[in-house]
């Protein structure tokens, strides 16, 4: 299990980034489009170095729903290797079978 505390962070930064994700889009498009002149796209950048920090999407950690690891975390179940194993000896996860050959 991981430390709550790091879980919780990471819940945090999830919460900013949804409640910036408008503002954050709008500023990255200005600041990426081609046709606009450079002082536009500068201020663009600008304003957005003064969002708060943790509100940047690549911030985000992915964790296991279960136990918070932060490695080894597999996108499309969104859990640990750990779990995922422990989960499918079980049974628990639909169409997922222990391999064999």
């Amino acid at each position: 299990m991981a430390k709550l505390s790091s879980i919780n962070k990471n819940e945090r930064r999830k919460k900013l980034v949804k409640q910036y994700a408008g503002k954050y889009a709008k500023l990255k498009a200005t600041a990426n489009d081609q046709s606009l002149d450079d002082g536009e796209r500068l201020i663009a950048r600008l304003k957005m170095a003064e969002l708060p920090r943790n509100a940047n999407p690549t911030r985000i950690r992915n964790r296991c729903e279960l136990t918070g690891r932060p490695r080894a975390y597999y996108r499309k179940f969104r859990l640990a290797r750990v779990m995922l194993r422990d989960l499918a000896n079980k049974g628990l996860i639909p169409g997922v079978t222990k391999s064999s050959w």
